[in-house]
């Protein structure tokens, strides 16, 4: 999986004062936490961040501190302004290369479904898919081959198998699939002659 780097300045004050002058200054309080260690609280440029949140690939964040403290971590979870959909704050998760991460990876979808060829339409309803590997097995995206997909399949994410990855997301949950639409179900039955 690929890495991100990120600034973090270190902050003592978390009061609401403090930080609504963070984000007058263009800054998005941080907090960062977990393998046991003590919180750390800080601030990020709402710039660098924007690298981060506005894509849909996930990363692995190396946190360097201005206190010369590195940290690798994932995002765990995000607050937006409800109107101007700005970044209020981040928090976090703390990772090791030692053990699992549980993280959203974007799904690949590759190939032309059989039922699409007979007049079916696609359709995908997620675009990532929650896994658990350690940091070396994650992968950037998982591929995922509709070639096989005949009028009304579907490909659920208890279908999905990947070497070295746990796949967290329900086994019920739908990826993607093929409805039958009018035309199809005219071209399946046979003319009266």
């Amino acid at each position: 999986m690929q890495h991100f780097e990120l600034k973090g300045q270190i902050r003592q004050a978390s009061g609401k004062a403090a930080i609504k002058a963070f984000r007058k200054q263009g800054l998005v309080p941080c907090n960062l936490y977990g393998l046991g260690m003590d919180n750390v609280l800080f601030t990020v440029s709402d710039r660098d961040l924007a690298g981060v949140i506005n894509t849909p690939k996930s990363f692995i964040i190396d946190l360097v501190m201005d206190n010369g403290k590195k940290f690798e971590a994932i995002l765990h979870e995000l607050q937006f302004h409800p109107v101007k959909d700005n970044c209020l704050h981040v928090d976090f998760l703390a990772v090791d290369e030692k053990k699992p991460i549980t993280i959203k990876v974007p799904v690949s979808i590759s190939g032309h479904a059989k039922g699409s060829q007979l007049g079916g339409k696609f359709f995908q309803t997620a675009r990532d898919v929650r896994v658990s590997a350690l940091m070396a097995n994650l992968p950037d995206e998982l591929p995922i081959d509709i070639t096989p997909l005949g009028l009304d399949e579907q490909i659920k994410a208890g279908d999905l198998k990947f070497e070295n990855i746990t796949i967290v997301t329900p086994k019920d949950a739908v990826i993607c699939g093929v409805k039958s639409t009018r035309n199809s179900v005219a071209e399946a039955q046979p003319t009266e002659e």
